[in-house]
C-alpha cells in the first residue's frame, strides 16, 4: 500500500479537530487504501492536490461514510395515500457518494491512471 498522507498531513490541511485522536490512524489508513485501491499515481512527496484528496478521504473514513454500506441511488419511488403505501426502487449496483466523495474523485482525476493499464493493441487480419 502507498502512504499518500499522514495523520499530521491532514491535520495541516483540516486542522486538529477533524477527528477523534483515537480514530485518526484509521481513517488516514483507509485513506491511503482508498487511493491505492485506485491506482492513483503520485510523485515522491506527494502532490498537494493528493494530500488534499486524502484529508478529505480521511474526514469521510472518520464520519464512517468511506467504506459504508448503502442501499444505492433511488430509481424510482411510489407512495399511495390511501390506506398508506410506499415503494422505493434503487438503481442497481449504484452506491451514494458525498459531495466530499466527489469533491475527490475531481481532485485526483489527473492522478488515475490512463486505461487503467489493461489496454493492448489489435491488429486484425
Amino acid at each position: 500500500m502507498t502512504d499518500y498522507i499522514t495523520v499530521a498531513d491532514v491535520d495541516q490541511i483540516l486542522g486538529a479537530s477533524w477527528a477523534e485522536e483515537a480514530d485518526k490512524a484509521a481513517a488516514v489508513l483507509q485513506a491511503n487504501t482508498w487511493m491505492t485501491a485506485r491506482a492513483v499515481v503520485a510523485s515522491d512527496p506527494a502532490e498537494e492536490a493528493i494530500k488534499t484528496a486524502g484529508a478529505y478521504l480521511a474526514q469521510e473514513s472518520a464520519a464512517g461514510t468511506l467504506y459504508t454500506d448503502t442501499q444505492g441511488d433511488i430509481k424510482r419511488t411510489r407512495v399511495k395515500a390511501d390506506t398508506v403505501e410506499s415503494e422505493t426502487e434503487y438503481q442497481d449496483g449504484a452506491r451514494a457518494r458525498s459531495g466530499n466523495l466527489s469533491f475527490v474523485f475531481d481532485l485526483l482525476r489527473p492522478y488515475f491512471p490512463v486505461g487503467g493499464g489493461s489496454t493492448f493493441p489489435v491488429r486484425r487480419a
